[in-house]
């Protein structure tokens, strides 16, 4: 679609630039209203939000441990919110989905590589360096250590390609594959293949968020 066949155009700025900032504008407004209306006993956009909230939350305790979910919740639980809504922005006519675009996703990405390092050297300090060498460290290992250093130096680097190139690759596919067969059969596919753009937006989110909190779970474990 062109830029100006979409609802929501502001000229000089890209259609997914557009719709990132209304994602972004969304999320806070929802925010502050669960907040100025929040009761003990959760009814509604509130019910909603909570149910969402506690599922990430759950998946950092899961995948991270209940000592770091608290440190790691903030990042995972965004990430998650936000790529879900920018998912599914491209269900809605008229409308561009933020995460079919490399640009989005691999700025979703970054912060996640860099956060993973970071608490790895918080945590370990120079020891952090033991998760590059691999399972064998002695003097008798020293070549063995060398290429298990670059294997994973290019390892860590690789991640946040391929964590924006997932979610990008899957969002476009989604697009072109409704597009398609909305042309060949546009009576009977459509409800079909939205209710399959519902599901793969969901599973992407998960992937994104699953992944992500895996990278800072390696990070802030002992290496072995």
């Amino acid at each position: 679609m062109e830029e100006g066949g979409y609802l929501i155009h502001i000229p000089g700025v890209p259609s997914f630039v557009t719709y990132s900032w209304l994602a972004t504008a969304i999320l806070i407004i929802v925010a502050l209203l669960v907040r100025k209306s929040i009761k003990m006993v959760p009814t509604g956009v509130q019910n909603v939000v909570e149910a969402v909230v506690e599922a990430l939350y759950n998946l950092c305790e899961d995948v991270i441990g209940k000592h770091w979910a608290r440190a790691h919740f903030p990042l995972i639980g965004t990430l998650g919110i936000y790529i879900l809504l920018c998912n599914y922005m491209g269900l809605i006519p008229g409308f561009d989905s933020p995460t079919a675009n490399i640009n989005t996703t691999a700025a979703c990405a970054i912060p996640v590589f860099f956060a993973t390092h970071y608490y790895g050297i918080k945590v370990h300090k120079a020891k952090y360096i033991n998760h590059f060498l691999g399972p064998i460290r002695s003097v008798f290992a020293l070549p063995l250590m060398i290429m298990m250093f670059f294997i994973e130096l290019i390892g860590h680097f690789v991640r946040p390609l391929t964590l924006s190139v997932r979610l990008f690759g899957n969002m476009v596919a989604k697009h072109i594959l409704l597009i398609v067969l909305g042309i060949l059969a546009p009576a009977i596919i459509p409800i079909t293949i939205l209710g399959l753009g519902v599901l793969v937006g969901l599973v992407q989110a998960f992937v994104f968020v699953l992944l992500s909190a895996m990278y800072l779970a390696g990070a802030v474990e002992e290496a072995h």
